[in-house]
């Protein structure tokens, strides 16, 4: 999907738009609501857009956790590809247990199968609802604010670009003679 058309979608349905992308995946479709978020045209609120991300990441992580519960090792067991990756996920786990469940949908090819995978393993379900709200938050927060943030910072640095319009002509120029001068002085030495 490209940025516009995630754009478009957040424009069109707002918050619902996020709450079923958050569901489903999230990242960029997140980010790109904190960013938009700063933007007044849009008329979003960065406190809402968290707790969609919160709502729709937890929903989706606890519907692939049942998945995995019911119908997960025999889904695993059929596909070579999801068993080595089902096999790398129980290791983690073995080894970091509450940090995995914690932080599983920070790292990128983990997000989608870790909750399935955890819902084949013996994890209490009140457990892994209270560890995965947690996390859900955490990331929520975290994406939310720093597609904010991001916003905030190119918006400043825009408004200063075009405040100083002069200047940065200018400091262009300035860099192309000196890029010019450089790749000259190469040749010439190159020659000698």
């Amino acid at each position: 999907m490209s940025i516009e058309f995630l754009k478009h979608l957040i424009a069109q349905y707002g918050y619902l738009a996020l709450f079923v992308g958050t569901f489903l995946e999230g990242e960029t479709i997140l980010l790109l609501a904190g960013f938009i978020a700063h933007s007044p045209a849009f008329n979003l609120d960065l406190r809402l857009v968290i707790l969609a991300a919160f709502a729709g990441s937890l929903a989706g992580d606890q519907t692939a956790f049942f998945i995995g519960r019911h119908w997960g090792r025999r889904l695993v067991a059929k596909s070579e590809k999801w068993r080595s990756r089902a096999k790398r996920v129980h290791a983690m786990l073995q080894k970091y247990h509450e940090v995995l469940i914690l932080s599983f949908r920070f790292f990128y090819g983990l997000r989608n199968l870790t909750p399935f995978v955890l819902g084949s393993a013996d994890i209490s379900i009140p457990k892994f609802f209270f560890l995965n709200a947690i996390g859900a938050l955490i990331w929520a927060v975290t994406f939310a604010l720093t597609g904010y943030l991001f916003g905030s910072l190119l918006e400043n640095v825009l408004v200063r670009v075009i405040d100083n319009v002069h200047y940065v002509e200018m400091a262009i120029l300035g860099l192309a003679v000196v890029a010019i001068v450089i790749l000259w002085g190469a040749r010439a030495l190159r020659r000698r």
